[in-house]
């Protein structure tokens, strides 16, 4: 079981990257206000959601103490980017200020995993 646990964590990491390295790529254009959601955002997204889900599910079938308050804050900020993401992916040009929350938002996720004990 530890083997699929860590497996479906390396696919939790290969969706943070996507949607972060979906965000980078549009950096530059964010600047002359032409970013936009690229499809590596949503799909990094709607994988995060998912591998979590596994996640929480696996661990307590191998009954792991879970932190349900980091998981749940970590779950309010993934559905609040898929949102954004989501309601903008047909938008030729996003506002600055949507496209960096999800930006940020994606990197307050990152620092919550990696630093709430």
């Amino acid at each position: 079981m530890d083997v699929l646990i860590h497996a479906v964590v390396g696919l939790h990491i290969v969706g943070i990257g996507a949607l972060l390295g979906g965000f980078m790529t549009q950096m530059k254009a964010m600047g002359r206000g032409e970013a936009r959601m690229v499809p590596a955002m949503l799909h990094g997204a709607l994988t995060m959601l998912v591998t979590g889900v596994a996640l929480v599910g696996l661990n307590q079938a191998q009954d792991h103490t879970l932190n349900m308050v980091k998981i749940g804050t970590k779950l309010a900020l993934l559905v609040v980017i898929l949102g954004l993401v989501y309601v903008k992916r047909d938008d030729e040009k996003v506002p600055a200020p949507v496209f960096g929350a999800v930006g940020a938002l994606t990197v307050v996720n990152i620092f919550i995993a990696v630093m709430w004990v």
